[in-house]
């Protein structure tokens, strides 16, 4: 009989899994467009406090096609990182992925720490801005404040402790992190796009498992945060830890597919109480863009069949003694549970209807004029907005001044031909006009 921290091992286990996945989700919905919200002096204006419900979250849109090729770019991957194993020294890569990941980490670990602490907080701290800037066009951007200085440090210290002592702990608050991070970043624009992703997934991950060594292979020689581990015994005999583990993939792929269904769940509700992006919110919310309550069903049934699946594999697992392929069941338990709703509220033709590409359209979608008005150039806004105690720079006013000439050569060349034609044709109208004069027969005197 297996001893209780087994048992331990598989909760934490399914623990870890479930918290990205739930607040990872909650992560992806963004703050609603309204009229309401307070307008900037000017729109070229950087802002100068920052505010989380002022950010707009950067996001990488899973269209069909790129569901398609899923499984094709995972095996490529996972079949190189296999033949790098076999056939380089295993130290050296470890060694060239863990300062990878290193450097992934601090990023991902300092925008985690400082979404949950302005969440929990509601801090509002002063906004530094770096821009690199050619000829009007912004070559780099980054905003930061205080705060992400601080937790820059704090994750830095936790990348360091890691490195140097490979703790087991250590490694899950990195994974959960990339883990989160994943969810908020990797959108499905539909549900079409999800099930072929999660079918794809569902063949590579037998495949890879059952028909080859390589998954198990790279698993075990991967000495980075690619996973979430549990020790089956905190004191075991011997001294040794043994770990039971879980894929970084088992939580980011199913979990990027139940936060589709919350986001789904939402534009439902707030087609229900009639909303519309960039009118006045609905008095139902209470003025709130974030933070509302709304029916959950397609979240709920989702997240509760993943808790099926996870468990299904664990029992599998503990049972036969082997490592097994954790999307063969959570696959097709998120699939069903998304299609067993829409079949008992009769909304199939809904759910599978729904887009969010037509969102991400309306944003890139207008016109260059509209753009430029709402995004000027940084600094040619700031150097025509100036005051007089802040000069501009020479280089500016050389700039400018060359536009001016060049501006006025054009001017030139495109005037000069028009009045040329305008005299030729008033020349022409007076000749005309003499010699009508000419050819008319005097009037007789009386």
């Amino acid at each position: 009989m297996a001893s209780i921290g087994l048992y331990i091992a598989y909760g934490a286990i399914g623990s870890m899994a479930l918290a990205p996945i739930y607040f990872g989700s909650f992560f992806t919905l963004d703050r609603l467009k309204s009229s309401d919200r307070k307008k900037r002096p000017h729109s070229g204006e950087f802002p100068e406090y920052s505010d989380s419900e002022d950010e707009d979250e950067e996001s990488e849109t899973v269209t069909t096609e790129d569901a398609y090729m899923f499984p094709v770019y995972g095996s490529a991957a996972l079949f190189s990182m296999y033949m790098i194993f076999k056939y380089l020294n295993k130290d050296w890569v470890n060694l060239l992925l863990s300062g990878y990941f290193a450097l992934l980490g601090v990023v991902v670990m300092t925008q985690i720490s400082v979404r949950i602490s302005k969440a929990l907080t509601g801090v509002k701290l002063p906004l530094f801005h770096i821009a690199l800037v050619h000829r009007s066009k912004a070559l780099f951007e980054m905003r930061f404040t205080y705060l992400h200085i601080a937790m820059t440090v704090v994750s830095s210290i936790i990348t360091g402790l890691y490195l140097w002592s490979k703790n087991w702990v250590l490694s899950n608050a990195f994974g959960l992190a990339l883990s989160l991070s994943a969810i908020n970043l990797i959108r499905l624009d539909s549900f079409k796009s999800g099930v072929i992703m999660l079918a794809g997934l569902f063949v590579y991950d037998i495949f890879w498992v059952f028909g080859t060594e390589v998954m198990v292979s790279v698993a075990k020689n991967f000495e980075a945060p690619i996973k979430v581990v549990a020790p089956k015994s905190l004191w075991p005999e011997d001294g040794k830890l043994q770990f039971t583990m879980l894929g970084l993939g088992d939580i980011i792929v199913p979990g990027v597919f139940v936060a589709l269904c919350l986001r789904f769940d939402r534009q439902r509700y707030l087609d229900s109480i009639g909303y519309a992006k960039n009118k006045r919110l609905p008095a139902v919310l209470k003025g709130r863009h974030r933070g509302f309550g709304f029916p959950k069903p397609y979240f709920c049934a989702c997240l509760a069949a993943y808790v099926f699946g996870l468990t299904t594999t664990i029992v599998v697992m503990h049972t036969f003694k082997a490592a097994q392929p954790a999307l063969l069941y959570l696959s097709p338990a998120c699939i069903l549970s998304v299609i067993g709703m829409a079949l008992v509220r009769g909304e199939l033709g809904a759910v599978f209807g729904y887009s969010e590409e037509s969102d991400k359209k309306e944003k890139s979608g207008k016109s260059d004029d509209d753009s430029k008005a709402e995004k000027p150039a940084v600094h040619r806004y700031n150097l025509r907005h100036q005051t007089a105690a802040t000069p501009a720079s020479a280089g500016e006013l050389a700039d400018d001044e060359q536009e001016n000439v060049a501006a006025e050569h054009v001017l030139d060349e495109t005037v000069d031909p028009l009045l040329s034609e305008s005299q030729t044709t008033a020349a022409e109208t007076r000749s005309k006009a003499k010699a009508k004069q000419r050819g008319r027969p005097k009037s007789k005197k009386n």
